[in-house]
């Protein structure tokens, strides 16, 4: 296996303490955020109306799905991945790790909108001529299968996870470090395929591991 890092790599600062009343009422607290990383990646769509002026049926993509589609034409038919598209990719990335890392209760840090903060993303921009191949972004979602099957029953045991931190913080203030490593790695597994299937960064298939 190859010793080289995985074009996409994920990193939480595990905090000493957690403030026991935000927790408690995280859902609450997060609903601002949420309504606004909802906003920014809400679908758009096109109605279709029928001869007699009768709506028949609404179509559209959600920001990321339509830049994961114009990505993968751009790849198969220039072998171009323009770095402005990729560059508002890493930054909505970061911006819905940072939502999510809240949620799941492992900071305390009210989620920015272009601020680091505690939820380290980094994902390499590819040399697509070089690193590439040009017919791969119409197979990747079909290969990634398997992952997408692993990761609904991690997301599965993530949340169970979150419940019980969200207990032990309410008693002690602290989030368990195993159960805080797991639910961190469920997200760097999840932002790994994401970057294979989704992003085209990378042709290397994920490994299955936490790490």
């Amino acid at each position: 296996m190859s010793t080289e890092p995985y074009a996409a790599r994920l990193e939480v600062d595990a905090p000493e303490q957690l403030d026991r009343v935000t927790s408690a009422f995280r859902l609450a607290w997060a609903i601002p955020i949420v309504i606004i990383l909802a906003l920014v990646t809400a679908a758009g769509g096109g109605t279709v109306v029928s001869e007699s002026g009768e709506r028949v049926r609404n179509s559209g993509l959600s920001i990321s799905g339509g830049l994961a589609l114009a990505t993968m034409l751009m790849i198969v038919f220039r072998q171009k991945y323009p770095r402005w598209w990729f560059d508002f990719a890493l930054q909505l990335t970061r911006f819905s790790a940072r939502v999510g890392a809240y949620l799941a209760l492992l900071t305390d840090q009210y989620p920015s909108t272009d601020e680091e903060q505690a939820v380290h993303i980094e994902l390499d921009y590819p040399d697509v001529e070089q690193d590439l191949n040009r017919w791969m972004p119409l197979v990747k979602w079909l290969l990634a299968i398997p992952h997408y099957v692993v990761l609904v029953l991690l997301a599965i045991g993530a949340v169970i996870a979150v419940v019980f931190a969200w207990f032990a913080i309410l008693f002690t203030g602290r989030y368990p470090r195993a159960l805080f490593d797991y639910v961190v790695g469920v997200g760097r597994w999840a932002l790994r395929v994401e970057a294979y299937a989704f992003l085209l960064l990378t042709d290397d298939y994920p490994p299955f591991s936490l790490r």
